[in-house]
């Protein structure tokens, strides 16, 4: 069937839409009760109808392989007039509609011809078009239906397809239309309509009009409380979702294992392994059927609430494991740091897929190990596993943690040589790796070339210019952001704050300090303040940097001592760098570089033997001065230099050069290797 546009049945269907100020079940007062878990029996051929038993013509639809054959049995049902038989009509659209060839062309046209076609015609040939490749269609033949339908009226069978339609293809405004239909019929207390109609408003995310639906509603069945159940979770609202499953345990309708699908998953959400377990045994002690999807959700669950020892006996005691199954436990064993466990079974499976490479790459990545991750990018390349537009984010960020901006440009030119969508998150990606790689221009360029941008393009974009000095511009670009509508978050605030700390900027500083709460209702939190106290602290305002830290809502951490500490030593107030240095050491002992900057700080005061005292402490309590290193990426090869290494065979040549270059500068330099070399690309 040729569509142009499902604009012309919704024209047709508007002014029957109910107003959704009103109660959709304002003419029922019924009390509510619900009802056993019901199935539907699907749309059957009657088979044991008087025409088939003795018409064999029939009977050989069960064997039809070809439209041409089907066409021969019409022919004979026309020259013996069993055509005209409302059964033997429907038998032929039926085969059309809903058989693996689906003539849905030539069931439309059977249709057509037919003089008052029945309900069951027009409802398998709905059926037929909503699961095909254009289900809008399906709208269309509903409005012939109430267009030329005759005597043929839309039923309890119709409008669960069609509010299937309305859901899956996301035109919550015709759904709403359509709900008029059946209010009008009344056919709102047929469950699997009204069930229907649940699920679609879930599948909108409209939980308000879902609720309403579910609450105004004098019967319910498992069905939909699981509608509901499952809508909240979809939309991640966890809590509700558990509050609703309470509330049908409460009326005594027992769950099934959809039921635990979806409450499993809230749990996955929340992070409360606590209340996972206690669903956990709810199954076991009330043998819900663990099918393979439960058992798959359970897994997920235990293993992001970090337990994932109890993932993997759900997953050894699986019969069945599907590709799901796998991808769910590598992916657990990769998010809890155990990546030679998820290595062994990623290695164990014969065919992996880009959602299986995907949580082993994206694992490394959260693990730390990105020379791991672009190592297991390049053994996919020489797979049949196409990368998408995730294994690209996964690689791009681990370029950001090694700093590694050639690899990083090479993945760029691989993303436009293989004309992979560059949609909001893959774009946000790779302005973040240039940022974090240094090439700012670049990112800028990416930034500006980006159709669509959210609050996370915007940040990168801001905390990359203040990483990079230019506070002018982070801030003018926060401020299109604020234009454009998008609101920012803490992480925009810390670059935002960063960006006035770099520059100096005070009165600025504070100013969108104060804003974060009064403007954006947002709540400083300690990395907020750590900048803050930086930014008066080189300031030499210490005694209002000092004042902030008193009036915090929470307890001071190492970064704001550290800030405060900072401030002190630069601007020479030992006695409140004292205080500070006293409070660090207290928080962490074990850091070598608070030692070594109350060292300078006496120094700088010629303080000596206080400073001696420093140097004291720290050999008597064993910290070991951290050395400084740098990194530097040759041929796609990662190398890491530390002080005064020279565990390298290349270690004379290097110094050699250093050397060289020192003699050319006026000061001599050194620098060494002390991490073997890792080959990325």
């Amino acid at each position: 069937m040729n569509i142009s546009n499902v604009s012309k049945a919704k024209l047709l269907l508007l002014p029957l839409i109910p107003k959704p100020s009103r109660s959709f079940y304002s003419h029922s007062h019924r009390r509510t009760r619900s009802l056993p878990h019901h199935k539907d029996k699907p749309i059957n051929q009657n088979s044991t109808h008087s025409l088939l038993l003795h018409n064999p013509l029939l009977s050989l639809l069960e064997k039809c392989e070809s439209l041409l054959h089907l066409k021969q049995i019409q022919a004979q049902l026309t020259l013996t007039g069993s055509i005209l038989d409302a059964f033997a009509s429907s038998r032929l659209i039926a085969f059309c509609a809903l058989s693996e060839s689906r003539y849905l062309d030539y069931c439309a046209k059977l249709l057509r011809g037919v003089d008052n076609p029945n309900a069951f015609s027009w409802n398998v040939t709905i059926r037929g078009f909503s699961e095909s490749p254009n289900p809008k269609d399906a709208i269309l033949i509903y409005k012939e239906m109430l267009r030329d339908g005759g005597e043929s009226r839309p039923d309890r069978f119709t409008y669960p397809v069609l509010f299937k339609v309305c859901a899956d293809l996301a035109l919550s405004r015709l759904g709403l239309t359509i709900l008029g239909h059946v209010l009008k019929m009344r056919l709102e207390l047929v469950s699997h309509v009204h069930n229907a109609s649940i699920h679609m408003f879930a599948c909108f995310g409209e939980m308000v009009n879902a609720r309403k639906v579910f609450d105004e509603s004098p019967v319910r069945d498992l069905v939909s409380w699981n509608s509901l159940i499952n809508g909240y979770k979809k939309m991640g609202q966890a809590e509700k979702a558990i509050e609703v499953y309470k509330m049908m345990e409460s009326e005594g309708v027992e769950a099934d294992d959809v039921t635990m699908i979806a409450l499993v998953s809230s749990c996955a959400m929340l992070g409360s392994l606590s209340l996972g377990r206690e669903f956990y045994g709810y199954i076991r002690d009330n043998k819900v059927r663990m099918t393979v999807p439960l058992a798959n959700a359970l897994m997920d669950m235990f293993s992001k609430c970090g337990d994932v020892h109890e993932a993997r006996r759900i997953f050894d005691r699986l019969e069945k494991r599907t590709i799901v199954s796998w991808t769910t436990m590598i992916s657990g064993y990769a998010r809890s740091g155990l990546l030679d466990v998820a290595r062994k079974l990623f290695d164990e499976m014969d065919e992996k897929d880009v959602v299986l490479w995907n949580a082993m790459i994206g694992g490394s990545v959260h693990a730390k190990r990105a020379g791991d991750a672009l190592a297991l990018f390049q053994e996919m390349q020489t797979s049949s596993t196409k990368p998408d537009e995730i294994t690209m984010i996964h690689c791009l960020s681990a370029c950001s943690q090694l700093g590694a901006l050639d690899v990083g440009v090479w993945i760029h030119r691989y993303i436009e040589k293989h004309n992979l969508s560059l949609n909001v998150a893959l774009g946000t990606s790779l302005v973040d790796m240039y940022v974090k790689c240094g090439n700012i221009s670049e990112a800028c360029s990416i930034f500006h070339g980006m159709q669509t941008r959210n609050s996370l393009t915007y940040t990168s974009i801001i905390g990359g210019l203040a990483l990079h000095g230019d506070a002018s511009a982070a801030i003018s670009y926060f401020n299109e952001m604020i234009d454009a509508g998008i609101a920012p978050d803490e992480i925009t605030f810390i670059g935002l704050l960063s960006a006035c700390c770099h520059a100096g900027m005070i009165q600025t500083g504070r100013d969108y300090f104060s804003q974060m709460k009064s403007r954006f209702n947002l709540n400083p939190q300690l990395k907020h303040y750590s900048v803050m106290v930086d930014l008066l602290g080189r300031a030499g305002l210490l005694e209002e940097a000092e004042k902030l830290m008193e009036t915090m809502p929470m307890e001071a951490d190492a970064a704001v001592w550290g800030a405060l500490f900072f401030g002190c030593k630069m601007h020479g107030n030992v006695a409140m760098g004292e205080k500070a240095a006293k409070r660090l050491l207290e928080l962490d002992p074990g850091d070598s570089g608070i030692y070594v900057l109350l060292d300078k700080m006496y120094g700088e005061a010629n303080m000596w033997e206080d400073a001696k005292k420093a140097r004291r402490m720290m050999n008597e309590r064993g910290v070991e001065k951290t050395p400084g290193c740098s990194s530097i990426v040759v041929n796609g090869v990662y190398f890491e230099f530390i002080v005064r290494d020279k565990s390298r065979p290349e270690s004379e040549k290097i110094y050699d050069c250093l050397n060289c270059l020192g003699r050319h500068m006026g000061s001599p330099l050194s620098v060494s290797l002390e991490v073997p070399e890792r080959t990325l690309l």
